[in-house]
């Protein structure tokens, strides 16, 4: 099985998820996401597998959005592309597995796709 997460070291949530997989024996690939920003056809994969619009799958709470002007963006693209070059503005953490993905809120959700 193949197990990737966008982790914060710095976020409970990521850390807590993080530790859910490792109990679960699994060694996943860990991706600094905001020290290695996804690509645009990552994290548009990441929008397909969560089934989710681009705007649910952002920190719309940061101020890095409301700077942006973020709220008044209607374009998938255009927040897409705001992700990758802000990846602050990425929910998180995020987990992939088998072509699966959940954001780990709570971090027990994950272990839906494992």
């Amino acid at each position: 099985m193949s197990v990737k997460i966008w982790h914060n070291p710095r976020c409970s949530k990521s850390r807590q998820t993080l530790a859910i997989l490792e109990e679960k024996g699994l060694s996943p690939e860990v991706k600094l996401y905001l020290e290695d920003a996804p690509t645009l056809d990552e994290i548009k994969n990441a929008v397909s597998l969560l089934d989710l619009q681009p705007r649910d799958m952002m920190r719309t709470g940061e101020a890095e959005y409301k700077e942006q002007g973020l709220a008044d963006v209607s374009g998938d693209d255009a927040l897409i592309e705001a992700m990758h070059n802000t990846p602050k503005l990425i929910e998180r953490p995020i987990v992939f597995s088998d072509g699966k993905a959940r954001v780990g809120r709570p971090p027990e959700s994950v272990l839906e796709i494992l």
